[in-house]
């Protein structure tokens, strides 16, 4: 049986306005300018250029909003479409300060053409090029060829039509593992290593690594030194010497190659410029390419000329000064977006660097306090996903470094003496405990822990491990050296 019943309740919806602010406030400096870039292909009424004109403009809006003949622009809106167009997010690297923030990497050509070039220093019929200019584009940008020959096989049939088997491509492939970078064309690190131990002029360490590598991979792998000096019947000083040996050589020899395709995202621009004027810190938006905005004249005057007129306009004419209105409204909505934007960022950052003052005065680690999102949310009066969306992939530059806004967050830990420090306190001396640490007989983590506890910080074994593998440190029989 149907039933209809009514229901009242409360529901909160945000504004197409505040909808686009926060889109707006994600986005990094680079983004933003893309962005702006894009909105003003998109929207004619949009213009770049100084805002000298604003007032005036806005002033002619609120007169033309209701003339003396009630005539409205609201008038040649529909009531079910006054909603602000979708709007496009992309990233594009430029240059955005005459200061030269950023860093990019030097242009070149790919890693696969690169090592395809050198396939003309070999005798290859076309049909074996073919084959090894496919093997080539099977290749990893670290240099390794990880699909399987039976794979590959099929797949240059189907693809190439080209009729080969396993045997003919081990033999091209043999020919690709000697080009440059040595050891390209691997397909696993032992072979990787062992490719570029046999490009060396041959010595007792080197033959000694060799064996290593090919006889006792698992044993090396996981550092157990004593069961392959026993094995191999070598000396301390032997087994130290190929070590050496191995340790110089490139696990992932496909990096060594700058490619420009593949390395594109590396470019960093700070959102933020922090100095230090006066004895006090200044706070800019690094916002020297995000050009001034402002409503195009031209429609602002054809809409003046649609406003003006006392008879009844056409149809056509009453779109078209629709189409006016609704770009003019939308180019104002940009705009106070924009603005409402640099504002929250500057309001953001300044509650950030009053907060950690000291750090940003001296640039030590240490000095940087304990701060999560809700201590800049309190003082901002923001909501947590506010400030989280401010600190989405920002960057600032200090005069001691470009760090992103992230690195300056993190928890609190309690002393013994009940004061609060930051868990990068903690991880800072965990650092330097591992690195004056007997290598040969490396601390574990419960040895840590003790260690931290008798300079003051009661933490416990499983927050040392995970502070450890947040630093990237290997457990300690890895870290272990003969």
């Amino acid at each position: 049986m149907l039933k209809q019943t009514q229901n009242l309740k409360q529901q909160q919806k945000l504004t197409p306005q505040q909808l686009l602010t926060i889109k707006l406030l994600e986005l990094t400096t680079i983004e933003l300018e893309e962005r702006i870039k894009s909105e003003i292909e998109e929207n004619p009424a949009l213009d770049e250029g100084e805002n000298d004109e604003q007032k005036e403009i806005d002033a002619e809006t609120e007169k033309n909003e209701k003339t003396e003949d009630d005539f409205s622009i609201k008038d040649y809106f529909d009531d079910e479409d006054d909603s602000i167009p979708s709007y496009k997010s992309q990233t594009h690297n430029y240059a955005n300060d005459n200061r030269k923030f950023d860093y990019a990497l030097s242009s070149g050509e790919s890693f696969q053409q690169y090592l395809i070039d050198q396939l003309g220093f070999h005798s290859l019929n076309e049909h074996q090029r073919n084959i090894a200019v496919f093997l080539i584009g099977s290749i990893d940008d670290d240099g390794y060829l990880r699909r399987d020959l039976s794979f590959i096989c099929d797949d240059i049939a189907f693809k190439q039509n080209i009729t080969t088997n396993i045997k003919e491509l081990e033999h091209i492939l043999e020919i690709i593992q000697t080009f440059d970078p040595t050891g390209v064309g691997c397909r696993n690190l032992q072979e990787c290593l062992l490719l570029q131990l046999n490009a060396k002029q041959p010595t007792q360490s080197i033959n000694d690594a060799k064996k290593i590598l090919s006889e006792y991979f698992e044993e090396f792998t996981k550092k157990h030194y004593d069961k392959i000096s026993k094995k191999m019947s070598i000396t301390d000083d032997d087994l130290r010497n190929a070590v050496a040996e191995i340790v110089k050589l490139n696990p992932k020899p496909g990096n060594l190659f700058s490619d420009d395709y593949s390395e594109q995202g590396k470019t960093i621009i700070p959102d933020f410029v922090l100095d230090i004027k006066d004895g006090e810190p200044v706070i800019e938006l690094n916002s020297y390419n995000i050009p001034e905005l402002r409503i195009n004249a031209n429609y602002m005057q054809m809409m003046r000329q649609y406003a003006s007129k006392k008879e009844k306009i056409n149809i056509q004419d009453k779109e078209t000064a629709q189409f006016i209105g609704q770009k003019i409204t939308s180019a104002k909505h940009f705009i106070d977006a924009i603005q409402q934007r640099q504002k929250t960022l500057i309001n953001v950052m300044k509650i950030i660097v009053d907060l950690q003052r000291n750090y940003f005065f001296s640039g030590n680690e240490n000095q940087l306090k304990p701060m999560v999102l809700k201590d800049v949310a309190a003082r901002t009066n923001l909501d947590v996903s506010t400030i989280s969306r401010v600190l989405n992939g920002k960057y600032i530059q200090t005069y001691f470094g470009i760090f992103p806004l992230r690195y300056l967050f993190s928890e609190s830990v309690h002393t013994k003496d009940g004061e609060d420090v930051s868990s990068r306190e903690i991880k800072a001396i965990l650092q330097k405990c591992i690195n004056e640490e007997d290598k040969s007989n490396p601390l574990v983590d419960i040895e840590l822990e003790q260690t931290l506890k008798e300079k003051g910080y009661d933490i416990a074994r499983r927050t040392v491990a995970k502070y450890r593998e947040q630093l990237n440190i290997p457990v300690a029989r890895l870290r272990k050296e003969i």
